[in-house]
Formats: structure tokens, sequence, C-alpha cells
């Protein structure tokens, strides 16, 4: 037992030494030592590991940032009555101020968008008001309002539209979609003053009859005078 053991260091010793007295394997032949694998091969591999990982973290960012950005705008959709993001044109905006003349007073843009037609009401003299559910809409247009000199008489808020009382603005601006009309019709009833003018933009409200109309097809807009439907709701 001693003797193997002796046998066994001094094998160790001879194949860290690389001598002339290397080991021989069983067939009387020296056992010849493994090749080392080539520097450059495990340069090469672990390069390729790093860009590896690093498109890996790259793609999963993506997929995060997608999902923050894309979260609030689909959101909406999810509900029971969505008011989906659709930038207005020009000719809508137009129309929309055509309405608003000889107007005074606070106005409202119910699902205010990217906040143009704030900022345009805002242009027009108007101390104007976006309530908008999606928050990276509402930090852009409080950005643009900056951008076009009129931040002071404007404000944008992150809110659901059921949740605000309108009661205190005397114009109301609504882009909205049919499915919404009819419960919007009976809050807003509810809420203004006889004083003011509701101006839908894209569709009408089912029961009222427009005071004004201006536009043709998507750039239609209807101007509601809330003393005139209450007017005729008293009649006999």
């Amino acid at each position: 037992m001693v003797e193997s053991t002796s046998v066994f260091y001094s094998q160790g010793n001879l194949a860290m030494e690389g001598g002339e007295g290397a080991p021989r394997d069983g067939y009387g032949g020296s056992r010849q030592p493994a090749p080392d694998l080539p520097a450059r091969s495990e340069a090469g591999g672990s390069q390729r590991t790093s860009w590896g990982l690093l498109l890996t973290g790259v793609a999963g960012g993506a997929l995060v940032a997608l999902y923050a950005v894309a979260t609030p705008f689909l959101t909406p959709a999810l509900r029971k009555v969505c008011l989906p993001f659709v930038p207005a044109t020009a000719k809508q905006i137009e129309n929309v101020v055509k309405m608003l003349r000889r107007r005074r007073g606070s106005l409202v843009d119910v699902g205010s968008g990217d906040g143009r037609v704030v900022i345009a009401a805002a242009k027009e003299g108007f101390t104007a008001v976006g309530y908008e559910l999606n928050p990276w809409l509402v930090w852009y247009s409080r950005y643009r309002a900056w951008r076009e000199g009129v931040r002071g008489s404007t404000s944008f808020y992150i809110s659901d539209l059921w949740k605000v009382s309108f009661s205190q603005y005397s114009n109301v601006v609504v882009f909205g979609v049919p499915q919404m009309m009819p419960q919007l019709e009976k809050k807003l009833e509810l809420e203004l003053q006889d004083d003011a003018r509701v101006i839908a933009c894209r569709f009408p409200f089912p029961h009222w009859t427009p005071a004004h109309v201006t536009g043709h097809g998507v750039d239609t807009v209807w101007a509601y005078d809330v003393s005139a439907f209450r007017s005729r709701e008293k009649r006999p």
C-alpha cells in the first residue's frame, strides 16, 4: 500500500514536469498530455456569449417598453364603454372653433387625446381643460401646450370621464363613439347649466336636437344649447 501511494505521487510530479520520465500507459507507450484548447477559440466563444446576453437584454427591454406604452392605450378598449384615441383632423378643429365663436366661459374636452382641441380653444381665449384616461397622452398634451405658449390657460388631468362632474363648464367638446353617447347625454343633462353648449364631433347625440351643424362626413360638428333642449322638455 505504501508503494502504490509513492508511485501515485511520483507520476503526478512527472506529469506536471513534462520531462523525459513521462508516465507510461498500460501498453508500454508514453502517455501523451491532452492538447490545450486554442486561446482564440475561447475568446471567440466568450464574445459570442456576450453578444447573446446583450441581444437578449435588448429584446427583453423592448418588450417591457412596448407593454408599458401599449397598456394605457389598450386598457380603455377593455371597458364596457370605451373612448379610443383618434386624432382630430385640422378641419374638425376648425369646425369646433367655429361653433365656439361669440362664446365665453370655461371649456372642457371630454377625452382630450393629444390636447389639440384644448390648445386650439386656449388660443381663442378660453380657459381650457382636458380629461384623458391615457397618461402618456396627458403628458404629451402638457408638453404641446408649453411648446405652443398656452400652458398658463390649459390644464390636463388623468381621469375617467364618468367620474368627473362637468357642472362648472360652459362649453363641452366631445369626440365620442356611438356606444357612449346615450349614457353621456344623460350625464350632461343632469350636470350642465342652462347657458352651456355641448359640441359633438364625428357622432351626434341620439335624442338632442342640434342648434347648429357644420361640416361634412367625419368632419361634421353638432352644437347643442342646453337651454334649448331643456325648454322643449318642459313643454306640455
